[in-house]
């Protein structure tokens, strides 16, 4: 596995990492025994860039983790966030909390759970709209002077509150969603400030939420309990337009001869070398399947296909339900 550099500030990582969200969360049962084994082949295979975040379980994530990081810390670069507000207890309150106090009782808390000393990139999950953005990251920059944290970055947001953040303390990654089914950092401005800034850029989702795998034609290929049943892409219409575009993709990645997952992480994995994907996953075999992808060189033809059949914009329907979106790009 190659590396890649986030940033300007001397983070570098695996040029694929690992999103461990659904190991613990949203995407129906889950058993920890398979997601330890995910990810010691992980590391094994040179993916050694894993995303966690404290709203994940909430807390169970952090806590599987911790195993791994037990007997391997010294292969892992982890990431993890905060600004998902949790309560006392660990249940989410529905609100974004980027307050000074809560920053570093939040970085305490991951600290604990995942049983190390240091955190080496912290993200803020989501912006507090009450809260300046310069009060989140002058507490962050604090928590980078005492030793907890390596680098900060911040998850889905606006081009300004991105520019205002950096500008507090030198930001090392965005993350936001971005596949070819979510083209929105392209139109938005977010790409090109992360670009103008010498900012790394950290796609999740970049297989669609599993529907660029090809896998799922109906909405009752979700197990129970999975949010994508809910989800307003996988609905009615919304659904039958997308399969459509995915009909598309999976007739370019057979004439390339590579499964529709690994076109996609290829072609996510060609937008530069300062993109680093996290398609998250259980399955040692989906694991293995998406690893490969470092190794598909796509063409200018290849490339020029792919984006006459998922141009900016195609993706029907919202990503979130109303109210994730109003969490967004802030």
């Amino acid at each position: 596995m190659d590396n890649r550099t986030l940033g300007q500030q001397g983070l570098t990582v695996s040029a694929e990492g690992l999103g461990c969200m659904g190991m613990s969360a949203w995407y129906g049962a889950f058993d920890d025994a398979e997601s330890t084994a995910t990810l010691h082949r992980a590391l094994d295979l040179g993916i050694t860039f894993l995303d966690t975040a404290d709203v994940y379980g909430p807390l169970t994530n952090e806590r599987l983790l911790s195993g791994v990081l037990a007997e391997r810390r010294d292969e892992v670069v982890l990431a993890t966030k905060f600004g998902n507000e949790l309560d006392d207890a660990g249940v989410r309150t529905g609100g974004n909390n980027g307050r000074p106090e809560y920053v570093r009782k939040s970085v305490d808390g991951s600290l604990q759970r995942l049983g190390i000393d240091v955190i080496d990139l912290y993200y803020q999950h989501r912006v507090d709209p009450d809260t300046p953005v310069e009060e989140t990251f002058g507490a962050l920059g604090e928590l980078v002077a005492a030793g907890k944290v390596r680098y900060v970055g911040i998850s889905e947001a606006a081009p300004d509150t991105i520019r205002r953040a950096h500008a507090t303390h030198p930001l090392t990654a965005v993350q936001t969603e971005y596949s070819l089914f979510t083209r929105d950092v392209e139109d938005n401005g977010v790409l090109a400030t992360v670009r103008e800034l010498g900012i790394g850029f950290v796609p999740y989702s970049p297989l669609g939420r599993g529907f660029l795998s090809g896998k799922y034609r109906s909405v009752d290929d979700f197990a129970d309990g999975d949010f994508r049943r809910t989800s307003p892409r996988f609905q009615g219409e919304n659904f039958a337009k997308n399969l459509e575009v995915l009909d598309r993709v999976v007739a370019i990645a057979q004439d390339k001869g590579v499964t529709p997952s690994q076109l996609a992480l290829a072609w996510v994995l060609a937008q530069g070398e300062d993109v680093v994907p996290i398609p998250g996953t259980r399955r040692i075999a989906n694991l293995e399947e998406n690893a490969a992808a470092v190794d598909i060189t796509l063409t200018t033809e290849d490339l020029a296909s792919i984006e006459a059949a998922a141009p900016v914009g195609v993706a029907a329907g919202e990503r979130y339900a109303p109210t994730g979106m109003a969490s967004l790009h802030r």
